[in-house]
Order: structure tokens, then sequence, then C-alpha cells
């Protein structure tokens, strides 16, 4: 295992995400064991790109002088896959809230499923959920939706390269999809459903890949733990 002092020169560290878990939680493990490895106060990390707590895969974390990279890690293409159910929404567009309206299914067939994605590609825009953490006023745009407060969310232009679907068992829809950052895969699961003339929620979704880093290179959070404390 590494030293602190590389350590504190900058390190990219590769971590599979696990589901229920935020972002900033996982940043926080890793910090909080390399500060109780090396017996220090102090130890810069930080991500590049959120997950959902719902969602799993590549979370690109850097220590030391390595946060100043953590933009150009977030400009990187990203590859995700993941489920999409017909015939139903929420309000985060994902489980992380409870289905708010239900939708006709009977008049989608497989290949209006296929040919949909195709609408998709190339640049289009997109508006982001509201359960997001965006912020609007100077605040995060989740606390005002939980606030029950309306907001108006403003859609922003992304690129989808990628759109494919990989398996129907109806009504779920496995994908996968490369894009730009910026994109919101909740939301192109909501979008989707309206383009059927339905509704849609994201269901499952994992990140495989940012740029040329793979979920494949990537240690557990517990593995990576586990070798940092026995080294």
């Amino acid at each position: 295992m590494l030293t602190e002092e590389q350590f504190k020169e900058g390190q990219v560290v590769l971590i599979d995400k696990p589901l229920t878990w935020t972002s900033f939680q996982v940043v926080n493990k890793i910090r909080w064991e390399i500060r109780q490895k090396f017996n220090i106060k102090k130890i810069k990390v930080g991500h590049a790109g959120t997950l959902d707590p719902l969602a799993t895969g590549l979370l690109i974390l850097c220590t030391g002088k390595y946060t100043k990279k953590i933009e150009q890690y977030q400009a990187q293409i990203k590859e995700y896959t993941g489920e999409i159910t017909l015939g139903a929404t929420t309000p985060s567009y994902d489980l992380e809230s409870d289905i708010d309206a239900e939708y006709p299914t009977a008049h989608i067939t497989e290949e209006m499923i296929h040919a949909t994605t195709e609408t998709f590609i190339g640049e289009i825009y997109q508006k982001p959920p509201i359960f997001s953490a965006l912020k609007k006023d100077g605040k995060r745009m989740y606390e005002l939706a939980r606030a029950g407060e309306e907001v108006e969310v403003t859609a922003r232009k992304i690129s989808i390269s990628e759109f494919e679907i990989t398996h129907i068992d109806f009504p779920k829809v496995s994908f996968r999809v490369v894009c730009s950052k910026g994109t919101y895969i909740r939301s192109l699961a909501y979008d989707f459903g309206k383009a059927l003339e339905s509704g849609a929620h994201l269901s499952a979704l994992r990140r495989t890949k940012i740029g040329e880093f793979s979920v494949e290179d990537a240690a557990t959070l517990e593995g990576y733990i586990s070798a940092l404390k026995e080294d």
C-alpha cells in the first residue's frame, strides 16, 4: 500500500460504490481511514462525479494534490448500465421516492422501445430531476422540493453518443448508455417513458466507465479499506 507522502502528493483511487452509500459517505470513510492509518489530522480527498445512493459502480476519488484534477475527470465521457421500469413515475425519477402516477403500457412494443432510443442520440436538452443536488437560489433543489416549494427547472444541453437496449423483461427494460458530463440517467428514464406515451422511472443504475477508467479496475470499499489496514 502507499505511503503517507504518496497520498499527499496525489493518488487516484477507484472504488466500486456500494448500494445505499452516498458518494460523500465514501469520501468521508476513505479520508478517515487514511488519517487513522498514518495518524494525521488532515488529508484532502474528493470525488470526481456524484453517484446517487441507489446507484452502484465507478467512483473516482482523488487525494492530496490530485484533488486539483477532479474537474478534469468530471468532464470525461461516462458509461452506465441500468434498468428502466415502464408504466409508472416517481417524483425523484427513481426508487428513492414512491410511485406517484401509473400509465398504460399495453400499446408499447419491443420495436417501439428500440426505435425510441434513437430519438435520444446526439445533442439534446434535458431537465435535471427536481430531486437533485443542483443549486437554485443558493439552496439544493432537493431541499426545496422536500419543503414542498415550486422549483422551476431549466433544461440543459447534454450529449448521448450511445443508447442501447440490452434486454426487455416487460415492464423492465435493461440498457447501456454513453453520455456527456451533466447527464442525468434518472431524467433520461423519465423522458423515455414520456416518449413512449407512458411513464417510466429508473429502477437500477451502475456506472461502468469514466473516460479511460473502468469499474473492472475498481476495488470494493471494504476491500480497499482492508488492504489499507493490513499494509
